[in-house]
């Protein structure tokens, strides 16, 4: 048995999935005439407090899609140094948007509003112009954190004098909802663009919706055509969307709760020098300087464990829907025997 916890994105549809994806009536998407996607899209518009949705066959290309909306070339983007938008995104935002990214040096992948006044470059011509501030919640790179509610409106405030676009990349928006106990009508209060991501907590084969105002949104399908992003008889994908929406959400939790038991684990291991606070399904560790990563690693293998390594001593481990309890069973005791 493969216990798989490189990511929240290896999961597999579940028959009830795959069931409501078979009875999914679809159309042309190109000419909006799929109507499952249609409903996705208002779903999770309503959802969010917006007027428009869009369906994206990635995040990826969702949070292009949103930087290319915000600003023009020459300009500059506000966020982490872990954000996803500029280490894993393949440098998208300066071969899209042509924008450059101001990173900050945060907590766990979070930031304050006075850092993001100190990273305003000066209203002079010989500096990129400062147009948008991005957040990521829950951070990836930062362990599964979630943001305080209180700061990010902060944030806005700052936004809003300045007249800065505001995006979340909220790839695991649920997961820190289920924590934070923050509505997603109060996250779509405060930004102008959210994209939500479909493929990793709620278990579906692909999928992100990018969600925003008619006035920002004008142009976000003619961009995700120009990213190669349309798509045809797509509704058999939306129609996973809609299930996980309806039956994955408070499931989170399970996902959360498993994580942080692996946490206290491998906290109790002497080989291993710290364990990121568990927040939601992330677990972020470093192992001691002289330990092997490749022999702890192997260990695992021997287990049909599969984690990740995220360089500079890190590893990962991520909880998901095919995640099951004898799995964990066999974790904790791999772990407890190393």
């Amino acid at each position: 048995m493969k216990i798989d916890l490189r990511s929240d994105t290896v999961t597999k549809p579940t028959t009830e999935m795959l069931e409501a994806m078979m009875q999914a009536q679809v159309g042309d998407d190109v000419f909006s005439e799929d109507i499952t996607v249609n409903a996705l899209e208002d779903k999770l518009a309503n959802m969010f407090g917006k007027s428009n949705a869009l369906f994206f066959p990635s995040g990826s290309m969702a949070n292009q899609t949103a930087i290319k909306l915000h600003t023009n070339p020459g300009e500059q983007v506000i966020c982490d140094k872990y954000a996803h938008i500029y280490n894993y995104e393949a440098g998208g935002v300066s071969f899209n948007s042509g924008v450059s990214c101001k990173l900050i040096d945060g907590n766990r992948g979070m930031f304050n509003a006075e850092q993001v006044m100190d990273a305003i470059n000066p209203d002079l011509y010989y500096y990129s112009k400062t147009t948008l501030v991005e957040i990521e919640n829950t951070t990836n790179k930062g362990g599964g954190a979630c943001w305080d509610f209180d700061e990010i409106k902060k944030i806005k405030d700052v936004c809003d004098v300045n007249n800065f676009g505001f995006h979340l990349d909220g790839a695991r928006l649920w997961n820190a909802m289920q924590v934070k106990n923050v509505s997603p009508r109060q996250y779509g209060e405060v930004f102008d663009t959210i994209s939500v991501c479909l493929s990793k907590g709620l278990g579906c084969p692909i999928g992100s919706v990018l969600i925003g105002d008619a006035d920002i949104m004008a142009d976000a399908m003619r961009y995700r055509k120009v990213f190669g992003g349309n798509m045809r008889q797509v509704g058999y994908l939306a129609a996973a969307g809609l299930y996980a929406l309806e039956n994955n959400i408070e499931r989170l939790r399970d996902d959360h709760k498993r994580a942080e038991e692996l946490g206290v684990e491998l906290s109790r291991l002497s080989i291993v020098k710290s364990v990121e606070p568990t927040e939601t399904n992330i677990v972020i560790f470093e192992l001691n300087k002289g330990v092997n990563e490749s022999f702890f690693l192997q260990k695992l293998l021997d287990n049909n464990i599969h984690i990740i390594s995220m360089g500079s001593g890190k590893l990962r481990m991520v909880t998901h829907l095919d995640y099951t309890d004898d799995m964990h069973d066999i974790v904790i005791r791999t772990l407890k025997n190393i």
